[in-house]
C-alpha cells in the first residue's frame, strides 16, 4: 500500500502523520492524506489546488515534475514524500 510521509519540518507548525493508503495517484494520495488533517492542505497546496512553490514531492526516490494536476501514478509499494523546500546561506 502506498505510504505518504511529511517532513519533520512540518511537523513542528501540526500534525503530519505518515499515512497508508490505497490511493493509485499521487493526487489521490494526497487527498487521503488531507483527510485525516484538513490542515495540511494549505501548507502543501494553494488556492487553486496546486502544488506550493515552496513544497517539493518526491515518488519513489525521483522528484514529481507535476505540479499541477498531481496525477503520477503510484503502485502498492510506492513511498511518497512531501518536503519544503528550503532556501539560504
Amino acid at each position: 500500500m502506498p505510504r505518504v510521509e511529511f517532513t519533520p519540518q512540518l511537523q513542528r507548525f501540526l500534525s503530519a502523520p505518515a499515512v497508508d493508503t490505497p490511493a493509485a495517484t499521487l493526487r489521490a494520495a494526497l487527498d487521503d492524506a488531507f483527510a485525516v488533517n484538513p490542515r495540511l492542505r494549505g501548507y502543501v497546496l494553494d488556492d487553486q489546488g496546486h502544488l506550493r512553490a515552496n513544497v517539493v514531492i518526491f515518488v519513489d526516490g525521483r522528484r514529481s515534475m507535476d505540479r499541477v494536476a498531481l496525477a503520477e501514478p503510484l503502485t502498492a509499494a510506492s513511498r511518497v514524500y512531501v518536503l519544503q523546500a528550503l532556501s539560504g546561506g
